[in-house]
């Protein structure tokens, strides 16, 4: 039995879904089963699967006319974020493992907003500019719970939570603490030379970036669990407890040998206070450190992003599946519709949580009859 599965059957909480109901998710407690299913590389009927439009959170064209000064003033409008992401659920039904939920969200860099950085706005993310230049820099960072964005992460998640009951769940913000926090500040060019020109600034830099992330995520989770929430994000995937989304985007820049010395001590931290663990493994130079992400047994599941261009199609990483299988680690793979076929005469389903992309109503219910022929 792989230690995954150990710390599984003392720790985690499988959720009494009886009583929670979603207008647009009817089915609701039968796909909770499926997923907790999942985690233990079983099936009930049929794999889970999640239907999906890239971005279709930041579909702005039906903002009923309104303007704003800015990009900065449009993500900061907390009652337009929620109203609009509460009519673009009106009326719809969500089929398989895809359930509405609304993350308060001004980017991936919110965490390091909350410390001091500005952001900077496009149409779809934000994005922070390195301002540590030397150890006199290290006070910038400071983190604060009072600042405009915190602030504004909070009221997002309070209006939301006004309108969310039998209509949708409410999630926490996009955290990313550890590495990718420290190359945010810093820069990665940098970071790549602290690791042999200036260890110590570098080690400072980590200490920052992860002290206050278990404080602010037992925050936001203490106010959504006491509106009855279950713990969801941009994942897009429920669970009962404490579910977090570790990641190091950043060390898809350095070798086995750095990651283990500085990452791998970050993430076996970050994820023990944790119910629930699914890596977020963001490409093949991620995944030179597999191997070393299977070595942390709190980690539950691997999020597969395989990229665009040359790193698709999706067909050419059906071994990396295959080892994650074998190992016993439940993985999603995002799979075109195109591909689909393929992908399952190439992958037993055990341990798959598939995120589809599909353009219809029809098309949906065509992939879910489908899915149950798959064995």
């Amino acid at each position: 039995m792989r230690a995954n599965e150990r710390k599984r059957e003392m720790t985690m909480l499988k959720g009494n879904w009886s009583g929670f109901e979603l207008e647009g998710k009817p089915d609701f407690e039968q796909s909770m089963q499926r997923i907790e299913a999942w985690y233990e590389n079983q099936i009930i009927d049929r794999v889970p699967v999640r239907f999906h439009r890239h971005n279709a959170q930041f579909d702005h064209e039906n903002s009923g006319g309104k303007t704003w000064p800015g990009l900065k003033e449009r993500w900061f409008d907390t009652e337009y974020q929620v109203d609009s992401f509460r009519k673009s659920i009106e009326g719809k039904l969500f089929r398989g493992e895809t359930f509405p939920i609304f993350d308060p969200n001004l980017g991936p860099d919110i965490l390091q907003a909350f410390n001091g950085q500005e952001l900077v706005y496009g149409e779809v993310t934000s994005w922070t500019h390195p301002v540590i230049d030397s150890a006199e820099d290290l006070s910038k960072i400071r983190l604060d719970q009072n600042n405009k964005y915190f602030r504004k992460i909070e009221e997002m998640t309070d209006c939301a939570l006004q309108y969310a009951e039998g209509q949708y769940i409410v999630g926490y913000t996009d955290l990313h603490p550890g590495m990718d926090f420290v190359a945010s500040w810093r820069g990665n060019d940098r970071v790549c030379m602290d690791f042999y020109l200036d260890p110590g600034l570098l080690k400072e830099l980590i200490r920052l970036g992860t002290e206050g992330f278990q404080d602010i995520y037992d925050h936001f989770h203490s106010i959504l669990s006491a509106a009855g929430q279950p713990s969801a994000n941009w994942m897009g995937i429920p669970s009962a407890g404490k579910l977090h989304i570790p990641s190091n985007d950043f060390s898809a820049l350095i070798g086995n040998e750095l990651f283990d010395e500085y990452c791998l001590p970050i993430l076996q931290k970050e994820v023990k206070p944790m119910d629930t663990n699914i890596f977020h493994l963001d490409g093949k130079g991620v995944a030179n450190h597999l191997d070393s992400i299977l070595s942390v047994p709190e980690i539950d599941a691997i999020q597969w992003v395989q990229g665009v261009g040359e790193d698709q199609p999706i067909m050419q990483w059906v071994p990396l599946f295959k080892k994650l299988q074998d190992a016993g680690m439940p993985v999603i793979a995002d799979v075109a519709v195109d591909e689909l076929e393929d992908f399952m005469a190439a992958v037993r389903p055990e341990g798959i949580f598939l995120w589809v992309g599909a353009e219809s109503d029809e098309e949906e219910e065509r992939i879910l009859d489908r899915l149950l022929h798959w064995s």
